[in-house]
């Protein structure tokens, strides 16, 4: 489908896959990192250049058990932290600076208990553990503009040796 207002060109902000000739393909997003970065090293033209996640993988890596101990803890930490910010807030624009600084700690360590014991119970014991979530590749593909994905293919098989 084409843009009425563009005459085949895709409408501005949204997402368009990458072009170009594949230069070089990596196990690793370090590895393509390091191989666009030697191109740069050679005064290459890297703003022809793009690096390209193939077979994306959503990763959930586990850190650790929760128990009621860490969700009441964590949920006492980040409400007191977020109670003592709103109370900082209201004690400057204040008379008494102790007052609001008291009662925003309170009732941030208040919000912060319900907002984390609520929903760990609504798990009813499904998801014990708590963990991370990263979009991570299988490989990672450098991609040149063709006028000059030739130099860059010479200038990275260097790099290979």
């Amino acid at each position: 489908m084409t843009n009425p207002m563009g005459a085949g060109r895709p409408a501005p902000g949204l997402p368009e896959p990458p072009s170009g000739w594949p230069v070089g393909s990596y196990s690793t997003y370090a590895e393509a990192q390091r191989a666009v970065d030697h191109l740069s090293d050679q005064n290459f033209s890297v703003e022809d250049v793009t690096i390209v996640g193939v077979d994306l993988m959503q990763v959930e890596r586990v850190t650790g058990r929760l128990t009621w101990a860490k969700v009441i803890g964590g949920g006492i930490v980040s409400g007191a932290w977020l109670g003592l910010f709103f109370g900082l807030l209201l004690g400057i624009f204040s008379t008494d600076f102790l007052g609001p600084l008291i009662v925003g700690l309170v009732g941030g360590i208040i919000f912060g208990l319900i907002s984390a014991t609520i929903p760990y119970a609504a798990t009813r014991g499904q998801r014990d553990f708590s963990s991370t979530m990263q979009l991570v590749a299988g490989r990672y593909d450098v991609l040149c503009q063709p006028r000059s994905a030739e130099t860059a293919r010479d200038l990275l098989a260097k790099l290979a040796l």
